[in-house]
């Protein structure tokens, strides 16, 4: 089987050595960065994660860091959420549109203090987007990549993993929100997020050198909690309708046709280089939008490429994650479909690499 070919452009994590030692036995390429992608089995993995703790080395998950007087105004010009009541020790989801409204990025904005932003981005060079906004509009920013790598504690005993190693205040923190906790003398931003419907946390962890002192210490701690490495696991994410970018959604998308118009306020997200094109599509609406999509039939190959759907013989969307799920006994999947057959219950075909599918719209995702 072809191999990726290691160099310094394909950059190792903090948390590298924990993972090879683990057992990972597959990655793919996320910000020139390498993520785990199973451990034991991608069916393994999503039982243990939803019945114990797994820590996930999601040091991809870049951050970009925005630094100065004009963070803030530079924040708001990323997107169409209205932050102006966003306050420090909150995070919210942001989607980050360009100049015509497509989505470049959707990550997680992580307000430190008044003049103090990371973005913790998915999977595409937002750095350079944000670099050229700044200087083009010679706002008074620094922004910047920093040593800060985000390790992910998932699963329903996260909280008691966590509570062993920084105390029981950890459990205080609210959704989406963070707050600082010691280690080892270095204070580290720990919130409760992470690309799961589990629960758990993430930790921003600031400086390379404590990485593995950190793994190593969630591994002690959590021996008799069968705490294990994971990584996001592709049939979870699909159940619960966790998008992701580059394969759900790209720049030829919109928020609202991701679903994610609830995390628009473009008529009060003054500043946003994209609301214009944004405020034509909210008062159109899209004409088409993310929706879970059930297929019929044994377990799916993977999706690679897209799958066509079809209605009545016309192509009426597509298909860009599926996986089967062994606790609903079906394929789930997440799909772009017209407006004209997204409605919940209607029938359609998918064209899998396997042949022609029945298929069946559904009202919400499994979990």
């Amino acid at each position: 089987m072809p191999q990726i070919s290691l160099s310094r452009r394909l950059r190792r994590t903090p948390f590298s050595e924990g993972v090879e030692a683990a057992g990972v036995k597959g990655y793919t390429v996320y910000n020139r960065m390498l993520l785990p992608t199973v451990f034991e089995s991608v069916e393994a993995d999503y039982h243990h994660l939803k019945k114990n703790v797994q820590v996930w080395d999601v040091s991809c998950e870049r951050q970009v860091e925005l630094r100065g007087p004009d963070a803030a105004r530079l924040m708001q010009m990323l997107t169409p959420r209205d932050l102006r009541g966003m306050l420090p020790g909150q995070c919210f989801y942001v989607p980050i549109v360009d100049e015509t409204g497509g989505m470049l990025n959707d990550p997680v904005a992580v307000k430190l203090s008044e003049d103090r932003w990371w973005i913790s981005i998915a999977d595409s060079d937002l750095l350079l987007w944000v670099k050229g906004l700044a200087n083009g509009y010679r706002l008074d920013v620094l922004v910047d990549e920093p040593d800060v790598s985000p390790l992910g504690v998932q699963g329903p005993k996260a909280d008691e993993l966590m509570a062993r190693v920084f105390g029981d205040r950890v459990r205080d923190i609210r959704f989406f929100k963070f707050d600082m906790f010691e280690f080892e003398g270095r204070d580290l931003a720990v919130a409760r997020s992470g690309y799961s419907k589990q629960g758990g946390f993430e930790i921003y962890v600031e400086g390379s050198d404590i990485g593995m002192h950190l793994w190593n210490a969630l591994f002690s701690a959590g021996e008799d909690l069968d705490v294990r490495a994971g990584c996001p696991n592709l049939i979870e994410r699909i159940e619960g309708g966790l998008l992701s970018y580059g394969n759900d959604m790209t720049d030829d998308n919109t928020p609202h046709e991701c679903g994610l118009g609830k995390f628009c306020n473009t008529h009060t997200a003054i500043g946003c280089v994209g609301r214009d094109a944004l405020l034509r599509v909210a008062k159109e609406g899209p004409v088409q939008q993310i929706r879970p999509i059930a297929i019929d039939g044994d377990a799916v190959p993977p999706c690679v490429q897209p799958w066509p759907v079809f209605a009545g013989g016309k192509q009426v969307g597509q298909v860009t994650s599926a996986a089967w799920s062994p606790d609903f006994s079906t394929n789930v999947s997440i799909g772009m479909v017209k407006l004209s057959h997204w409605d919940a219950g209607t029938k359609v075909e998918v064209e899998t690499p396997d042949g022609m599918r029945g298929a069946t719209v559904q009202g919400q995702f499994w979990i």
